[in-house]
């Protein structure tokens, strides 16, 4: 492993350094921590999205059209093909100036202020990039990203009292329809007149419903705002807490700085845990023994496991080492983007995205307290908020 500049060690992983690749628990759901083994599972055809609230959405009334999250086979693989232009490089490429018309307007006014809250302007500059793909871009992004927000601070569990989940259900359908009235409506009024390059004018195309446009829109939502947000806080909050690496990333060329930003993600994974349903029988490989996952069986894929497996990443998997000599075929972010039929289609997006805030703002002389971390148990990933910063 060539190890030419280090940066700090792993900030989010509440996990334990995993003992097993593969396990299973009392309740008779798999485990998979090994990186290898993981992909073995995200690759196989018999099995169906599990996580994100999938099963319980996959039973609501009057949805026809299920969202891309939580479709699978010949469907989701037609439509994925279909807005994979939405997501290419060369179209991602496009939204460069208005990235960073967006990012240099932040900036300018936080200068002026004298400080910058990284956590909100994180979120802003998300929801703007974002919008602009999905087709959200006829209402105010900074209410919207406030309605964003709220609707995604819930509650999944559901061993809480029946009342309890009565009230919560109640509260996140006036969230729900607050989006759908302010933002979503706004904007499939004015594709149905004048259809665009967009994932709600193609929805639209399809014939989707109102209800199916708005549960896109949602998926989207968490997809291309929630989890870029936490992603250019975690890097630049390791950029900024080791001056080298910073520094090297400010003169590094494109290529470099994405290698380091994908070794950060590597080691953050915004979304800890993917979820798996098995619809057949998968015989599971790992360290030449078998492991006979049967259908109906829960799998439950440990993303900072996979992303810290050394057969895989080599030495010190809970540091930051760009440059790590990876097996072919593996990226650098590792599992971080997922893997398989359900990659996240946004990942170039993202990382663009990111690199463009992260060269302009890591220019600015700054001082910063950590931020507070928090855990959201729906997409088991860290959340980082009260990122204050002064400027000068």
């Amino acid at each position: 492993m060539t190890q030419i500049l280090k940066g700090g060690v792993q900030k989010t992983n509440r996990e334990p350094i995993p003992t097993h690749r593969v396990s299973k628990d009392t309740k008779g759901n798999w485990h998979v921590y090994g990186f290898d083994e993981a992909r073995q599972v995200l690759r196989s055809d018999v099995t169906t999205q599990a996580g994100f609230l999938a099963e319980t959405v996959r039973g609501v009334k009057g949805l026809s059209n299920q969202p891309v999250l939580f479709m699978d086979g010949e469907e989701h693989r037609t439509y994925r093909s279909e807005v994979a232009k939405y997501f290419s490089p060369t179209t991602v490429e496009k939204y460069r100036p208005m990235m960073e018309q967006f990012v240099d307007a932040f900036l300018k006014d936080a200068v002026q202020k004298k400080t910058i809250n990284l956590s909100e302007i994180s979120l802003r500059i998300a929801v703007r990039v974002a919008g602009q793909v999905v087709g959200l871009t006829e209402s105010d992004p900074d209410k919207m990203s406030e309605r964003l927000e709220a609707f995604f601070q819930q509650d999944p569990s559901r061993e809480a009292p029946k009342w309890i989940q009565i009230v919560r259900f109640l509260q996140n359908q006036v969230k729900l329809f607050r989006f759908y009235n302010q933002d979503v409506k706004p904007a499939v009024k004015a594709r149905m007149k004048t259809p665009k390059e967009d994932v709600i004018s193609h929805t639209l195309g399809k014939g989707y419903s109102s209800m199916e446009v708005l549960t896109e829109c949602i998926t989207y939502g968490a997809a291309g705002m929630v989890t870029t947000r936490e992603f250019i806080q975690v890097a630049a909050w390791h950029l900024l807490e080791h001056p080298r690496l910073k520094d090297r990333y400010l003169v590094a060329s494109e290529k470099e700085r994405m290698a380091i930003l994908g070794e950060i993600l590597r080691l953050e994974p915004v979304v800890g845990q993917l979820f798996r349903r098995m619809q057949g029988d998968l015989e599971l490989q790992s360290d030449n023994q078998i492991f006979p996952l049967k259908k109906g069986d829960l799998v439950v894929l440990h993303v900072y496991g996979a992303n810290e497996d050394t057969c895989t990443v080599g030495e010190q998997p809970r540091e930051v080492c760009p440059h790590r000599d990876l097996p072919r075929g593996v990226q650098a972010q590792v599992m971080s983007f997922g893997d398989g039929h359900h990659r996240c289609p946004g990942a170039f997006l993202a990382l663009q995205e990111t690199d463009i805030f992260l060269t302009r703002f890591l220019k600015l002389p700054v001082k910063f307290k950590a931020p507070q971390m928090t855990w959201n148990e729906l997409i088991q990933g860290y959340e980082l908020r009260n990122f204050q910063l002064e400027i000068g």
